[in-house]
């Protein structure tokens, strides 16, 4: 829950908008610390979380400096809350970027069984207004206004760093609903994170790499068709979502079978790890919610010029393709019309 906040003023410095630094934080009804924690923690869905970084040493990365500060000492709440508000100001170097407040808040968490507790920072910044109108009593009868203000649906920007594993940079959960064509912008330049090397990562990377495998390198190398392409997808992710964990010789031979195709997908994944700076893993616990959202990818669709297309679904025995005198065709079988 709730146990401290305070807003700031953030203008955008380029378009010499000022800064407006709040003295005190705000004294909330217990109402409308639940709108507030409501609006605040729905955004984050995804389980899918970062680490703060630094080219350097990890305390020189401003935000992270900052909140380590305020947990180990949460008097300095106000002190480290301004010197965020002033670091987000000051990074700011894009025009397009648009001014809004910032709340800080401080969440303290539950205790658990063993009685410790993790508590949490939370960083949001409101950028769009909304309009409303505003219906009141005007002698006998009501009087319209239209008014803007910020709309409780979605957050645009946030960050919530939570009290674990400093060593490694904190667990944070950020999102950007709102990045007005500067995308490094809330991710780099002020909070300079970069994804945790956890399950939900791994199951990620190797689920992008290996469709990006399939779909780009596979047909380079050897003589596959659109259907065999579709049959490598939709065995990849029935692998997934199958098991509760990841062998990487057990997904190779289950998979790829072929042991050229299996060295083929081995250098591209090398290649791919050392190009993008990552170091993927070959034995993991599978991510379930990083399973469902890559497989909105894997759908396995032939596209046969304008008149067609076929959704793949299952086994690859059941559709043949040729030619004869009027041209490609595929041959589907099925045992039931739905």
């Amino acid at each position: 829950m709730i146990s401290k906040i305070i807003v700031h003023k953030v203008g955008n410095r380029i378009n010499q908008e000022s800064l407006i630094l709040s003295q005190q934080p705000l004294d909330l009804a217990e109402e409308m610390t639940e709108l507030l924690e409501d609006f605040f923690l729905k955004s984050f869905k995804s389980e899918e979380q970062y680490r703060f970084y630094s080219e350097t040493y990890l305390v020189n990365n401003t935000v992270f400096g900052a909140v380590s500060e305020i947990f180990g000492n949460p008097t300095k709440f106000v002190e480290e809350a301004e010197n965020i508000a002033q670091h987000l100001y000051d990074i700011t170097e894009n025009p397009r970027v648009q001014s809004g407040e910032l709340f800080i808040v401080y969440f303290e968490g539950e205790e658990n069984a063993d009685g410790h507790k993790i508590d949490s920072i939370g960083i949001f910044k409101t950028e769009n207004k909304n309009p409303f109108l505003k219906i009141f009593p005007q002698g006998e009868t009501f009087d319209i206004e239209k008014d803007y203000g910020i709309g409780l649906s979605k957050l645009d920007k946030g960050a919530l760093i939570y009290s674990s594993s400093k060593e490694s940079g904190y667990a944070v959960s950020v999102v950007d609903n709102n990045k007005n064509g500067d995308a490094d912008y809330w991710f780099e330049n002020f909070l300079k994170v970069k994804q945790r090397d956890d399950e939900y990562f791994h199951t990620q990377e190797t689920l992008s790499v290996y469709k990006e495998y399939i779909t780009k390198q596979l047909p380079q190398e050897f003589e596959v068709s659109k259907a065999d392409q579709a049959d490598f997808l939709n065995k990849s992710i029935n692998f997934f979502k199958e098991k509760e964990s990841f062998d990487y010789e057990e997904f190779t031979q289950e998979v790829l079978e072929d042991k050229n195709v299996i060295e083929s997908f081995s250098n591209f994944k090398s290649d791919y790890e050392q190009e993008m700076q990552v170091s993927i893993s070959e034995d993991f616990a599978i991510s379930e919610a990083a399973v469902k959202k890559q497989s909105r990818g894997f759908k396995s669709v032939i596209k046969l010029d304008k008149n067609f297309h076929i959704y793949v679904h299952g086994d690859r025995k059941m559709i043949e393709t040729g030619q004869d005198e009027r041209g490609k065709y595929y041959r589907l079988y099925f045992e039931e019309e739905k």
